[in-house]
């Protein structure tokens, strides 16, 4: 459907409800929506946990919680009654908001239903699985494998609006108190310690295929502290068992799992000279920085380019590979274990090289 045949939105809703890393992937329809609707007031739709991302950013008029736990709570408890009243009184304050274009950016039925429940006149899915094709006005599929560039979705959504491709640069705004939260939390950690560039280490994610082999990341920090930086792991609540191995490993190796909430993490990453992660939002929240970053991928290829140099990706093409959710190696995890310390440092320091060492 023509982009011509609509009035300009007034007030725009990008319904993606999670997860990290897909929320920093499709922040560059934040810029790009902003430039090619300079007039309309941009809102963003999204579970609680990961409105921290989007809440700072001066471009979005506000940041929507979808009660998500909520409604599950009611739900697991058999308050039926109080849960349609709750699913109703969410319906009732999507619709007085009045948007003139919702933009489903992640295709679910669960996220198809947030976008029919506002009654916006124009409502567009991104690939709309699940039956929720039926709940929204166009459904814009991009052409499998085409783009390999990160957010490829989201940068195809926002073209088939009309918005130039440069438009669509990743948008992480750092907030003023969360940055001076991280900036306290590395000043207590270096304290003692000689002045260094920082590298932030992102090792954890959700499944046992994405993750790099654990003694690894000990050994790469020891490499990084010979080469005159100092390493820093960060992750959440629930990585803090296995960042705890990973700097036994190594005694100089800083420890910020847990300590920060997500926002103060983003602000942590905007100190450092450089990121090494896996596939993971930490890592793609590098990329969205502008940060010198090396992504490991293996069993999942989200993107196999940035769109910038800063970032480079290493991933071997094995036949194998991506398995995604599927591994057929039996554990071995090949894909990720032929990423050695030392490819995986010579990229590193390919990519920044600030003190002019020799590898």
């Amino acid at each position: 459907m023509s982009t011509a045949a609509h009035p300009e939105p007034r007030r725009i809703l990008i319904v993606r409800l999670s997860a990290l890393g897909d929320i920093v992937m499709s922040s560059g329809l934040i810029p790009a929506l902003h430039k090619r609707f300079p007039q309309a007031e941009l809102y963003w739709l999204t579970e609680a946990g990961c409105a921290p991302l989007l809440k700072h950013n001066p471009k979005l008029k506000d940041v929507l919680i979808w009660p998500r736990a909520q409604w599950e709570q009611l739900l697991k408890a058999k308050q039926y009654g109080a849960l349609w009243r709750e699913i109703r009184a969410f319906r009732k304050m999507l619709r007085s908001m009045r948007f003139d274009l919702v933009l489903d950016g992640q295709g679910l039925l669960k996220s198809g239903m947030c976008a029919w429940f506002t009654g916006a006149p124009r409502r567009i899915s991104i690939i709309a699985r699940e039956g929720s094709h039926l709940l929204v006005h166009e459904r814009v599929v991009p052409p499998a494998g085409a783009d390999t560039r990160i957010g490829s979705e989201y940068r195809y959504l926002a073209t088939y609006l009309g918005a130039p491709e440069a438009d669509f640069q990743l948008d992480l705004a750092v907030g003023a108190a969360p940055l001076a939260k991280a900036q306290a939390a590395l000043q207590a950690a270096l304290a003692g310690k000689p002045q260094r560039p920082l590298v932030v280490l992102c090792p954890f994610t959700t499944r046992p295929q994405k993750h790099w082999v654990e003694t690894n990341w000990s050994e790469l920090a020891r490499h990084l502290l010979e080469r005159g930086l100092q390493p820093i792991v960060l992750g959440g609540p629930s990585d803090k068992e296995a960042a705890a191995r990973i700097a036994a490993g190594c005694s100089d190796l800083i420890n910020l799992t847990g300590l920060l909430k997500l926002d103060e993490s983003v602000a942590l990453i905007s100190q450092c000279q450089q990121l090494i992660g896996v596939d993971t939002g930490l890592t793609h929240m590098g990329t969205a920085l502008r940060l010198p970053t090396v992504a490991l991928f293996g069993s999942t290829r989200p993107y196999l380019s940035s769109g910038t140099p800063t970032t480079q990706v290493m991933y071997d093409a094995l036949p194998c590979s991506p398995c995604r959710r599927r591994p057929t190696c039996e554990g071995r995890f090949d894909c990720m274990k032929q990423l050695t310390v030392d490819r995986v440092l010579a990229q590193a320091q390919a990519l920044y090289n600030p003190t002019g060492l020799a590898p």
